[in-house]
């Protein structure tokens, strides 16, 4: 019983941490933009040629 109740404290502190640390980012600061995946490549020249279209860049 006591361990659960020492788990559950830790995993409580850890929360308030995470989430004070998380309010504390400005506003200003941009999320991280990952390159569009291949797949998404793909897709969208099948979609272009389909319609009739080269994909313009």
């Amino acid at each position: 019983m006591f361990r659960l109740l020492v788990a559950g404290a830790f995993a409580y502190v850890t929360y308030r941490i995470a989430r004070k640390m998380v309010e504390n980012v400005p506003d200003t600061v941009d999320p991280l933009l990952l390159p569009p995946s291949k797949y998404d490549r793909e897709t969208l020249r099948r979609q272009s040629a389909d319609m009739g279209v080269d994909p313009q860049r």
